[in-house]
């Protein structure tokens, strides 16, 4: 397992781009959608209630409930505070940021009593799928290892000085035109051995992660509803990504010595990923009973294509031996941003759900509620990365990097089981709604990786001569890791991030 993200991170700074890595993956698959507040303040268990938009995007099956039509708009305010462990100290930052829930409309057409198909409906919604707004930053003082030595290990056997210089453009040639790794004395011309001359064993170092974008869904889905019994439903959905990371890693002398050839070095990063997939989304929902309602959803993987564009930079303060310098990889290519084109296969999603009306009858203001849950299971190590088509750079050497970087993925992740709870009180045109969320740990501990987020939420509905207005809030506590990097030949450690999250989403409906 350690040779296979060694390969990735070898290859990650090769000539060529190469910057997705095993997180990638999991980064746009392990998410908490968004959705109408009134789905937001129940947990998220759409799967089985039906007659809500945001079943659009859960169980198309819950729009054959639909008899009639809904205009819907969903603004929403999210907070994100991390707090990271590194080497035993703690430190934290936050995000803040508008979003958009469930937007737009659904129409459904009752097909008279005496017809077994009852009702059809069909839906237009978009809808953000995740949120990749958040600030990370962690520092600790670390005795063990280098940032450097993550270039060493790029360099492999290259004894070549002149190769060194100019053929890792993203990593290890910006170190070593720095001099944040040089020579070792007693070398000739193409027979050289490397070392750093950061004082491994007593760094500190500091990492800050700053991220940007989402992934927004455009929705198609269609529903029908079977004498009142069965339903069944189907979405096209066409996610557009957008995703932005700034990283700066900072490693320094921690003592006040002028004279040992080092006092600090930064390793920038910039990365920015877009593009345009597509999946299905299919479901039933069978009422056993008139208040009784079981649901089955199936989400197939999203098919992405993707464009990675990417730069970094390296400066670096030797003191007496070579001053400060710094280099970006613009400098060695002569390029912009650097490019490679992708496709990314995600896991795909089975949803069992149960939902349980109190006073069930046709008249719904004069229904009292209902509990709902869904049980949901992804298999995160499903993800994989491809080349695209229509890529020309699609060499051996890009083939053979995204098939080790899919063993990487086999190897990291596992399958999850995600559980929703929710349930609803009505007093005539008010709601009060209450849920729960767990998303269980996508990681498979390769070396203490440990993830998993818990949401509680609530809310409250008003529904009255073809208006409805539902608030939620919903908080959340988060568990994950962040590697600043990862080596073959010494052990290395991440950061444990605990992050704290509170959405508020407002939901204005009309009939239409």
């Amino acid at each position: 397992m350690k040779k296979i993200f060694f390969i990735v991170t070898v290859l990650s700074c090769s000539l060529k781009l190469f910057a997705q890595e095993p997180a990638d993956a999991l980064r746009y698959s392990w998410t908490n959608q968004g959705g109408t507040a009134r789905q937001q303040a129940i947990g998220g268990a759409m799967g089985s209630l039906g007659g809500d938009i945001s079943a659009t995007f859960v169980n198309p099956a819950g729009l054959g409930f639909y008899k009639t039509g809904d205009f819907v708009l969903s603004p929403g305010f999210n907070s994100l505070k991390n707090k990271s462990t590194y080497y035993g100290k703690s430190t934290t930052d936050n995000k803040n940021n508008f979003a958009l829930g469930v937007t737009g409309f659904v129409m459904g057409w009752g097909n008279g009593k005496t017809k077994k198909a009852r009702a059809t409906a069909f839906s237009i919604a978009i809808n953000q799928m995740a949120n990749f707004n958040s600030n990370i930053l962690y520092s600790g003082q670390n005795n063990q290892t280098s940032y450097s030595q993550k270039f060493l290990e790029e360099i492999g056997s290259d004894k070549d000085a002149n190769s060194v210089a100019s053929n890792y453009p993203y990593g290890a040639s910006l170190a070593f035109n720095t001099y944040w790794i040089d020579t070792i004395g007693g070398g000739t011309s193409g027979n050289y051995l490397f070392q750093s001359r950061a004082p491994i064993g007593n760094l500190l170092q500091q990492n800050t992660v700053s991220t940007k974008g989402g992934i927004t869904e455009l929705a198609i889905a269609g529903a029908g509803n079977m004498n009142d019994k069965f339903y069944y439903g189907l979405t096209i959905g066409i996610p557009f990504l957008n995703y932005k990371r700034t990283t700066e890693f900072v490693e320094s002398d921690p003592t006040t010595n002028p004279d040992n050839n080092f006092d600090y070095a930064v390793f920038t990063e910039n990365l920015k990923t877009s593009g345009v997939g597509i999946n299905l989304k299919g479901g039933i929902i069978f009422k056993p009973v008139s208040a009784l309602r079981l649901g089955l959803a199936v989400h197939s993987p999203t098919f992405y294509t993707l464009e990675d564009k990417y730069d970094a930079a390296v400066s670096a303060n030797t003191e007496s031996y070579k001053g400060f310098l710094t280099q970006t990889s613009k400098d060695i290519t002569g390029n912009d941003n650097a490019s490679f084109k992708y496709t990314l296969l995600t896991p795909y999603r089975v949803i069992l759900s149960a939902a349980y009306l109190l006073s069930e009858i046709a008249d719904v203001k004069q229904q009292k509620g209902f509990v709902t849950a869904d049980v949901e299971f992804i298999n995160y190590k499903a993800s994989s990365f491809h080349t695209d088509p229509s890529n020309e750079n699609n060499d051996q050497a890009t083939k053979d990097y995204l098939s080790n970087l899919n063993k990487a993925i086999d190897n990291a992740y596992k399958g999850a089981v995600n559980v929703r709870l929710g349930g609803e009180l009505k007093f005539n045109i008010l709601a009060v709604r209450l849920g729960a969320a767990y998303y269980g740990n996508p990681y498979k501990d390769i070396n203490g990786e440990k993830g998993s987020r818990l949401q509680f939420s609530g809310g409250l509905g008003y529904r009255n001569k073809g208006m409805f207005i539902d608030v939620a809030y919903m908080y959340m506590l988060k568990k994950d890791v962040n590697m600043p990097y990862r080596l073959q030949s010494a052990a290395y450690s991440g950061a444990d991030i605990r992050g704290t999250g509170s959405n508020v989403v407002l939901t204005v409906g009309f009939k239409i």
